[in-house]
């Protein structure tokens, strides 16, 4: 799984079956994985119905609050296939999972003037001991008129852990707790990088959820809250502006236009007979959207949504239950998804009854 990309070898990038299975970056040696490749697994998660897009089910998973990943079931590559593909059908089972190596925190630990963030950077048993934090701060600003939509200014710095792991990030600029904010860093040590986040929002009842709708196109649909899970019909309207980030070298965080059109703001309409938004993002190299969005001149919010698992490194769980098992065997290997690290590990077991001889 881990040393051959599959075939095609650029089925994570498209919507193509794959006739063979494997999760290795093609473009890459050795244990280093497509980060899109594992975006199509159909990942352990909760299932999410959007009511635009009838008997389309996904997949949503959110390891913590501010960013979500939503996947097409459809276009996911599933357990029972995985197994045909591998040839071990009625005869094995087996779970991968990926864990990241290194644990990034971060903390509100006060809410303005200044607005000051804790950053925590630990590998499996140990502090990241003076490790470089490279941080990206996101302020929103809602629009203040019937015309204006939701901005942002991105501001990059840098900044070293102590020797326990930690740092403290203070940005005097912002005066106000109900600041609308989102805040990724990436921690580094001696080639080793682990990633983190953390976003405000303020006060409202309504919020945007970005679903991949199509992996071949790169076209991400901008849903309404209101129009998820069989929720009772009801019309509202979100301003939004989205934009997508990469990381570069040095680990700042800088825009990508999107590709299907320069404004990449608009109004987003819930309900019935109200069409949806989508944005199409321009490359297929791993970054971030960002999609800020607002009720009112006071209440609004920003979500992320990483674009390769790698990005906002999130963990990925794909297979069977093992924990259900009479006996599992288990093997562990280190893996690179682009720049983070992850432990990867894979339980397997016999699918055929267990005889005793005695």
């Amino acid at each position: 799984m881990l040393l051959s990309p599959g075939s095609p070898n650029s089925w994570g990038q498209s919507d193509v079956a794959p006739a063979s299975f494997g999760v290795q970056d093609p473009e890459f040696t050795e244990y280093e994985l497509s980060a899109f490749s594992l975006m199509r697994l159909q990942a352990t998660g909760n299932t999410v119905v959007y009511d635009k897009t009838a008997n389309t089910y996904y997949t949503s998973v959110s390891p913590a609050a501010g960013a979500v990943l939503v996947t097409p079931n459809a276009e996911a590559l599933n357990y029972s296939t995985a197994l045909k593909l591998l040839g071990i059908n009625g005869t094995y089972g087996f779970q991968l999972s990926l864990i990241p190596d290194v644990n990034v925190a971060v903390t509100e630990t006060h809410a303005s003037s200044p607005l000051t963030l804790s950053v925590a950077a630990s590998g499996a048993s140990f502090p990241f001991s003076d490790a470089t934090v490279n941080y990206c701060l996101i302020l929103v600003t809602l629009g203040q008129t019937a015309g204006q939509y939701p901005s942002y200014t991105m501001l990059n710095g840098t900044a070293t852990a102590n020797a326990q792991g930690t740092v403290s990030v203070s940005f005097p600029s912002v005066s106000s707790a109900n600041q609308v904010y989102a805040f990724v860093a990436y921690a580094s040590l001696d080639g080793i990088v682990g990633v983190g986040y953390h976003t405000r929002d303020s006060e409202t009842s309504q919020s945007i959820v970005p679903i991949l709708k199509d992996m071949n196109s790169q076209t991400v649909v901008l849903a309404h809250s209101f129009d998820l899970n069989n929720s009772e019909p009801q019309t509202a309207s979100l301003k939004y502006n989205a934009t997508f980030v990469v990381s570069t070298q040095d680990y700042a965080l800088n825009e990508l236009a999107l590709a299907n059109s320069p404004q990449n703001y608009g109004i987003i309409m819930s309900g019935e007979g109200n069409p949806t938004e989508s944005v199409t993002l321009p490359t297929c190299t791993p970054g971030i959207l960002i999609v800020t969005y607002q009720e009112s001149s006071s209440a609004g919010g920003v979500i992320m949504m990483p674009w390769g698992v790698n990005s906002l490194q999130f963990p990925v769980s794909f297979g069977g239950n093992p924990s259900q098992q009479d006996w599992v065997a288990t093997d562990l290997r280190q893996v690179m998804i682009g720049d983070v690290s992850y432990m990867t590990k894979l339980s397997l077991w016999s699918e055929k009854p267990t005889q005793v001889i005695g």
